[in-house]
């Protein structure tokens, strides 16, 4: 169902009575742009990754957003899904709202247009919002206006000598420039109101400044009998009308005006009130590779993002309580060897076949969205379906492990806890998400050296160099910089041993590149720490164990090239590959062959029947 200004408010009754009693909400969002040219890299801290999206990401607008209501009904042992797919735009609501300007991205914008987005419903009829704090603003001043309003109100019922302080405190000045033009209305509406035949007069368009002045000119020689209104042209010029009223028909305008500027601003909140309703709900909340999706959901729709990423994790955590990412959980044990590609088109044509089962789902409300494919792919609604099924399809594939075979997991399920409140992170060599409601992974990167070279210098150069350590990992920073990662851990402590500091280069290891930075940062008092949000205790960090079976992601052993057809990876410099300065350096990932390991070949480890130990989170990585 598609969602814009002209039925959002029929469409919000109908969210009303149908996420109560939900079994979970699956989203997903269409950008204007995904990020500026800021260098994201396998070896970002979460801290500065964080960052990094931040920077490069918020001046971009979330444009469309999907949402699928996913509820079981048990009758008929299947789920019923309802899609809405909302066109989002901020128009201000007038000129003390705010008035967004933003970035868009040529190559996003044509990627979109390719897959038939309606550009111009998204500005004609696309659906307002105001975050809380510009909601909280705008009310502020709204009840100020009415407070004023009716104070001066009270003084000008007496006589201008005796009138109250606040009502002469607000009176503006007339400039000489104006005074011929403000003494030339205020005869009109004198010679109006001695007109017993007219019963509106509308006056000449003006700019607020003027109007303003009329309001208070008119209240201050014609205190009682008439009404004063603005009102907008077909081509949106202000003027005000004046209508004769008696005095207790002018309060119930004035309340009848107040009462329609509240509803008004209640409008401009407008989508703002579906995240609140989402947040309301408590529902679990299941998204596809949705670190970006919450960035901007979070910044647009509830509050700026805070420059520390655990106060972000606070903030996202008290908006949503429970997440899941089908991104990671398709990136991990049971199904990493069973899924080649976890690009969401991919993801959910895999899961459509063997071993799988593919779930039992009936779509209401959208019957466009029944047995179509890729031609529909990248409308949000769709997405959002989508990946709700690639979702219901998994959870029920676990259940095949329980003895007995257990043929349906339902969303709230101790099996899915390991899964629950962690966000899927791109390019991160060793950090596959970040985690919500605990300190996030802090692996060994002994094994990682940073090195500076000429600008000449190509891959190749690089592998050469370290050809005695066997293969490597080459995540390239810029032109002159690289971070090289051995696959053969054991041999880390031969390497600054070997390679002598040359007059073209010079190596360091990962932990005394990060030294140097965070002293440097301190002694130029750079206000942006691009660094971990806190030391944890040594105790307690977790220690990557490339052998660990749960939980580690396909990229930290074999990186794999995503599928260029994921939101993803619509922007070049979200891709290590794309980020080298020259094309010959493109081949920095080592790649193994992709790995589609078929059930009927493997033999099923036994798995303890206990749903709470069933794919626990191991403690060493």
């Amino acid at each position: 169902m598609e969602v814009t200004r002209s039925n959002f408010k029929e469409m919000m009754k109908k969210l009303k009575s149908l996420i109560p009693d939900s079994s979970f909400l699956a989203i997903d969002a269409e950008f204007t742009g995904l990020n500026t040219s800021m260098v994201m890299h396998a070896f970002d801290t979460p801290q500065e990754r964080y960052l990094k999206l931040c920077q490069s990401s918020l001046d971009f607008l979330l444009i469309q957003f999907g949402l699928c209501v996913f509820t079981y009904q048990e009758k008929k042992s299947r789920y019923i899904v309802h899609p809405f797919n909302f066109y989002v735009f901020p128009k201000p609501l007038n000129r003390h709202a705010p008035d967004k300007r933003f970035l868009c991205q040529s190559s996003s914008i044509d990627f979109l247009i390719t897959q038939g987005f309606d550009f111009n419903k998204l500005f004609h009829e696309g659906i307002p919002y105001l975050s809380s704090p510009d909601e909280d603003s705008m009310r502020e001043k709204l009840y100020q206006k009415h407070t004023m309003a009716t104070e001066e109100n009270r003084g000008l019922l007496t006589s201008p000598a005796i009138m109250s302080p606040v009502a002469t405190a607000h009176l503006i000045p007339i400039p000489e420039e104006h005074k011929a033009f403000i003494n030339k209305i205020s005869d009109q509406i004198k010679n109006f109101i001695e007109d017993n035949e007219k019963e509106v007069l509308q006056l000449e368009p003006c700019n607020g400044f003027l109007r303003k002045l009329i309001f208070q000119t008119a209240k201050l020689k014609f205190p009682t009998g008439i009404f004063l209104d603005s009102k907008t042209g077909e081509k949106r010029e202000r003027f005000i009308v004046v209508t004769k009223l008696k005095e207790e028909e002018i309060k119930r305008k004035e309340e009848e005006h107040k009462q329609a500027e509240f509803a008004e601003l209640d409008d401009a909140v407008g989508f703002s009130k579906v995240i609140r309703l989402i947040s309301q709900s408590g529902k679990l909340l299941v998204g596809h590779n949705m670190l970006l999706d919450c960035l901007h959901v979070i910044h647009q729709f509830i509050h700026p993002l805070p420059h520390d990423l655990d106060d972000f994790k606070s903030l996202l955590q008290a908006t949503f309580p429970k997440i899941l990412d089908t991104k990671l959980m398709a990136s991990t044990q049971p199904f990493k060897e069973l899924i080649a590609t976890t690009a969401l088109g991919d993801l959910y044509r895999t899961l459509e076949g063997k071993p799988f089962a593919k779930a039992a789902i009936d779509i209401k409300g959208c019957p466009r969205y029944i047995n179509r494919g890729a031609d529909l792919l990248h409308e949000a609604g769709y997405d959002a379906y989508i990946t709700g099924s690639c979702f219901v399809t998994m959870a029920n594939y676990i259940g095949t492990f329980q003895d007995p075979i257990k043929r349906r997991i339902p969303p709230n399920s101790s099996l899915l806890h390991p899964f629950t409140n962690k966000i899927f992170v791109m390019k991160m060599q060793d950090i596959p998400y970040i985690n919500l409601t605990g300190p996030d992974l802090r692996p060994s990167r002994d094994h990682v050296y940073h090195i500076t070279f000429p600008k000449e210098w190509q891959t190749n150069d690089l592998r050469n160099l370290f050809t005695p350590f066997g293969s490597v990992y080459i995540a390239w920073v810029d032109d002159t910089s690289a971070f090289v990662s051995l696959m053969k851990r054991d041999k880390a402590d031969m390497v600054l041993k070997a390679l002598q500091q040359g007059d073209s280069y010079h190596i360091q290891t990962y932990e005394q590149f990060k030294h140097i930075r965070t002293v440097g940062r301190k002694r130029h008092h750079v206000d942006v720490d691009i660094s971990y949000p806190g030391e944890v205790d040594p105790k307690r960090r977790k220690i990557l164990d490339a052998s660990a079976p749960a939980f580690v992601s396909r990229r930290s052993v074999s990186p794999i090239a995503e599928d260029p057809d994921e939101k993803e990876d619509k922007n070049d410099n979200d891709d290590d590959t794309m980020m080298t300065p020259a094309e010959d350096k493109n081949d920095n990932i080592i790649k193994d062959n992709k790995m589609a390991v078929d059930k009927d070949n493997q033999s099923k480890k036994a798995v303890p029947s206990s749903d709470d130990k069933l794919f626990d989170e191991p403690a060493v990585w």
